[in-house]
């Protein structure tokens, strides 16, 4: 008996492949192509950000006294330590004061005769105008008596000038300070002659508790700012009083919020640029006079904003930005971009993207513009990478 042969199933999988291929091209999207590099991208959406200026300042006290002496003389003593805090009114130097102790005990002296020439000469014009009215004695010595009496006045009145300045002048030869701060070093020593109103400052006093920070913004960064406060693209902080955030030399963040005191109504012709003052508390004198400061100073709310990571957004050598996007057919696309403000490691992308483009974040060394691509969410990728990790536990 003849056995059966058996048919081949070579045409059975063949048609079974090219059914699958079918019903594959029949979908609506494109499938991911086999050996394309794997990518990580950020669906684009919009979002309400804070808007900050980052302006670059320096530290200036909040008030300022340059001691000079008033008088001259000889330095008999220095009443302070270098570097400390001194009260307003306290003695800081001693100017030898024994010329001007004995031009006020003169002027006292000449005011105390001055006096007693007046005692007389109003007496004697009260007895004449007594006597004028019974012809005792003539008009012309009654007008010469009361003449007398006023230029008696008059000489008590300049005697009393010259010892209110001789007093002034005593008082001087004490140097105080006239504001609380912090001093700095003495410029002279005890023994050394100074002059009156000379140009060289003995020492000079700082008040540092609150300080100033003096911060320039170009009037291209106000103007445009004003153009979107108008527009409606940005609004306005609640509020007057602006508050600023400053960032020290070393990076840190002070410890103290400071607010906008006043800003400059000219436009520096030099720089181009206005400068704007803020007041921080300084209670432990952390702020010195002259510090390099950048301040963040709060100006409103962006609606609709769009956030891109750093590392999503690449510059060209002249500084123009550009990202690339993977499009419906899992391809790689350039799109050239403006970026504003930078919010921690975010850029706020404010021309380029729409709500719903996918920007490849991780990934871009292993694509080029127009190759295929296998793109995952950034999230997902995350918690894809995060379940192995729980299972194991």
């Amino acid at each position: 008996m003849q056995t059966p042969r058996k048919l081949p199933f070579i045409p059975l999988g063949l048609a079974l492949a090219g059914a699958f291929l079918l019903v594959a091209c029949g979908g609506k999207e494109t499938p991911p192509v086999p050996g394309a590099p794997a990518v990580t991208v950020v669906t684009v959406q919009t979002e309400s950000v804070p808007v900050a200026s980052e302006l670059p300042g320096r530290t200036s006290p909040y008030q300022i006294a340059e001691l000079r002496p008033q008088v001259t003389g000889i330095v008999k003593e220095r009443l302070f330590k270098e570097g400390s805090e001194v009260k307003a009114g306290q003695v800081l130097y001693q100017i030898d004061p024994a010329t001007y102790q004995a031009a006020f005990d003169s002027a006292q002296a000449n005011l105390a005769r001055a006096e007693a020439n007046l005692y007389a000469a109003r007496l004697k014009a009260g007895r004449y105008a007594e006597l004028v009215k019974i012809e005792a004695v003539s008009k012309q010595a009654n007008d010469e008596a009361d003449a007398a009496l006023k230029q008696t006045q008059a000489d008590v009145g300049a005697a009393r000038a010259a010892l209110d300045r001789a007093r002034i002048d005593l008082d001087f030869t004490r140097v105080t300070s006239p504001i609380a701060g912090r001093i700095s070093r003495s410029a002279v020593t005890p023994g050394a002659l100074v002059t009156a109103n000379q140009a060289d400052a003995l020492a000079t006093v700082q008040k540092l508790d609150p300080i100033y920070v003096d911060l320039t913004q170009s009037s291209t960064d106000m103007l445009r700012m004003r153009r979107d406060l108008e527009s409606g693209r940005l609004q306005r902080a609640a509020g007057y009083a602006v508050p600023v955030q400053l960032v020290l030399e070393d990076g840190s963040v002070y410890g103290a919020e400071g607010k906008l005191a006043f800003s400059e109504v000219t436009v520096d012709e030099g720089t181009g640029s206005v400068t704007l003052r803020a007041v921080f508390p300084n209670p432990q004198g952390v702020l010195l006079p002259g510090m390099y400061v950048r301040a963040r100073l709060a100006q409103g709310t962006q609606d609709n904003a769009i956030l891109l990571p750093h590392a999503a957004v690449s510059h060209d050598p002249r500084g123009n930005a550009t990202v690339m996007l993977v499009n419906a057919e899992n391809t790689v696309e350039p799109r050239a971009v403006k970026t504003g403000q930078s919010i921690g490691d975010k850029w706020v992308v404010n021309e380029g993207l729409a709500p719903g483009d996918r920007v490849i974040v991780e990934g871009l060394q292993k694509v080029r513009p127009g190759s295929p691509v296998q793109a995952q969410e950034a999230g997902a990728a995350a918690a894809a990478s995060a379940a192995p990790a729980a299972a194991v536990k």
